[in-house]
């Protein structure tokens, strides 16, 4: 378990019962486990997958999120493909085929997809290792998101009583609990519940006095990085959308009004990090696996304590520091009281007020934040001081009560900033290298089409800015790095790290008995950078050779040049490449279509200029706009 762990996933250990929830599943049984956003719940069906025969159902019904997962597998060296509504039936048909002829070890599906004539007939073709039902709370009509088409997920048991089921969700009352196991007919499980305290959330509760005031102070310290701002209303995102974007914020919207398509624009938008904020209603945030979100924002007061926490669970979830923030006023709450004195079931209205007098509660606490939180899910915390909530940590709220934007610079308050997963408290990562890896890891999601935390996450990202990895081996160390990502982005990520550690005296360091070392050590490597790849392209444009030249000098095609182009100036800024550079008249009308478009994708410039201008020449443009004077 622990070399596959390794080997695909890039991790030296399970997170808690990560290691006792798969050993269930291999050994045959059922079991429900409950496990807070960012707590690992895919890797508790997915890693069993792997090491099993046959290929793993998993069930879900977010179906923007099966692709961001089904990518993350592949770039994993995992097999793994879904189907859902958004597929075209002839490329149903080839994922089909291919989980009949076991070349899947991982597939997806929609729950409406088992009332469809004929897929059980086909699930019965398949060697099926385990059945996974993801957001399992679903299947209750007495939990917070109750879906009918999960009710048909019941037959699976019926129709393959001796395969393994494990259910998945992050909020389930003991009621919800004990529905789900009869619901799916799951046999004497085992139930495992995680611990719902998430240590790296910092909570905060601020007057909302002046909104945009106080979310601009926030953002201001964040920047560059993901932030969701949660709104009470359609009319309030577009307006706070509107209002953050005449300050240079980068947004995007998401409500229920909005058309379908441009909804999903703008989620890949804000996954894919061609937008920093999210201003959405609460129907935002369930389809999503973005790992980096580092700032959640309540503009209005949520509903519920289960809808606060599950809102502010999509910050952090890679495990790094990350900032939840609610802006109270006791307006909201008639806003709130207004909708639910509308409502005709008075048990149902007297369910809504309780819950919404809880979060009153919350808002008003003058103890531990974390302790209100955790003691509403029935969990004990031990501790009086959580040191990381404003009642605890007084400063947490300094920035966004106290300064303006413009006085806030480049100040953290944030306690440990640079602190982060497993490693030491006291350990602290490059920041400009960092920042270099983070365009690295954009250019190569952008070339593979897929979200940049596919490539690497930014905890991966920053282990490699603090210990400057100079080899394969101390690469491999690197928490996120398995063998098959190293295999596909180690030599470019190699040579950035080893040209910067090059130029700045720097050298590798390494862990002993699993702690961080004291002692930086000079490791006697051979350098990546020169001899690659990529040094070859560049040593060409030191030549004064155009893209054409080069790619027929390579043998290579055009855009694979570009590549290394883009690589390369990210790794050495000074390298001459003047020679490439658009006429001005073709650039200033570029630049001005990316500035329409709002963002780096080529797609919208392109459609925007028409098809006289080439995606090749709107890429290398794109490196002048963005990284050249």
């Amino acid at each position: 378990m622990k070399d596959a762990l390794k080997r695909y996933f890039g991790y030296e250990a399970f997170r808690p019962l990560q290691e006792e929830i798969i050993g269930r599943v291999l050994n045959g049984k059922d079991c429900l486990v409950l496990m807070p956003t960012g707590g690992g719940k895919s890797l508790c069906f997915q890693l069993p997958a792997i090491i099993s025969d046959g290929v793993a159902l998993a069930v879900s019904p977010l179906i923007s999120l099966m692709k961001d997962q089904v990518d993350a597998l592949r770039t994993n060296g995992i097999e793994a493909d879904f189907i859902n509504s958004t597929v075209p039936p002839a490329e149903i048909n080839r994922i089909m085929q291919s989980a009949k002829n076991g070349k899947l070890k991982v597939l997806y599906i929609a729950p409406e997809r088992l009332s469809v004539p004929g897929f059980e007939n086909f699930l019965r073709t398949l060697r099926i290792s385990l059945i996974a039902i993801d957001e399992a709370h679903c299947i209750s009509e007495w939990g917070h998101d109750f879906r009918p088409d999960y009710r048909n997920l019941r037959s699976l048991r019926q129709k393959f009583p001796t395969i393994p089921i494990i259910a998945l969700t992050a909020t389930a009352t003991a009621k919800v609990r004990g529905d789900i196991v009869m619901q799916l007919g799951l046999d004497s499980p085992q139930i495992f519940i995680s611990s719902f305290n998430r240590p790296n959330l910092s909570y905060a509760v601020i007057p909302k006095k002046n909104a945009l005031r106080s979310i601009r102070a926030l953002l201001d310290t964040h920047k560059g990085e993901s932030a969701i701002i949660y709104c009470f209303s359609r009319g309030d995102t577009e307006k706070v959308a509107e209002q953050l974007a005449q300050y240079g914020f980068k947004t995007a919207v998401y409500h229920a009004g909005l058309t379908a398509p441009v909804r999903q624009r703008n989620q890949e938008r804000f996954i894919r990090d061609e937008v920093d904020i999210m201003v959405a209603t609460i129907a935002f945030g369930m389809g999503i696996d973005k790992p980096d979100v580092r700032l959640v924002i309540h503009h209005s007061l949520p509903k519920s304590i289960e809808g606060y926490y599950q809102e502010t669970g999509r910050a952090g979830r890679d495990g790094l520091p990350a900032e939840c923030v609610l802006l109270f006023s006791y307006a909201d709450k008639f806003k709130q009281d207004f909708f639910i004195n509308k409502t005709e079931d008075t048990a149902e209205q007297k369910n809504m007020r309780e819950k919404l007098d809880e979060v009153v509660r919350y808002g008003n606490l003058a103890t531990c934040r974390r302790r209100f939180l955790l003691r509403y899910f029935n969990e004990n915390y031990g501790e009086t001081v959580c040191g990381n909530c404003d009642v605890c940590e007084p400063s947490l709220k300094e920035v966004a009560t106290n300064d303006t934007p413009d006085e806030i610079g480049s100040r953290s308050r944030v306690p440990n900033r640079t602190s982060y997963g497993e490693l030491s408290e006291k350990l602290e990562y490059d920041m400009a290298l960092f920042e270099q890896l983070r365009a690295l890891r954009t250019q190569e999601a952008t070339a593979m089409k897929v979200p940049p935390y596919v490539v690497f996450g930014d905890k991966t990202l920053r282990e490699m800015a603090t210990f400057f990895p100079q080899s394969v081996k101390a690469l491999l160390q690197i928490t996120g790095v398995g063998d098959k990502k190293c295999a596909q982005f180690g030599e470019t990520f190699l040579t950035v790290i080893h040209r910067y550690a090059q130029e700045h005296d720097l050298h590798e360091k390494t862990r002993q008995n699993g702690a961080d070392a004291t002692t930086i050590i000079r490791t006697d490597v051979k350098p990546v950078y020169p001899g690659s790849t990529h040094d070859e392209t560049r040593q060409l444009l030191l030549k004064k050779m155009s893209i054409d030249e080069i790619a027929k000098c390579r043998g290579l095609a055009c855009g694979t040049i570009i590549s290394h182009i883009e690589t390369v100036t990210a790794v050495d800024p000074l390298v001459d490449i003047a020679h490439l550079k658009p006429s001005h008249d073709r650039l200033k009308m570029i630049a001005a279509a990316f500035t329409q478009s709002k963002g780096t994708a080529l797609a919208p410039v392109r459609q925007i200029l028409g098809e006289s201008y080439s995606y090749d020449e709107l890429r290398v443009a794109r490196i002048f706009i963005l990284h050249r004077p």
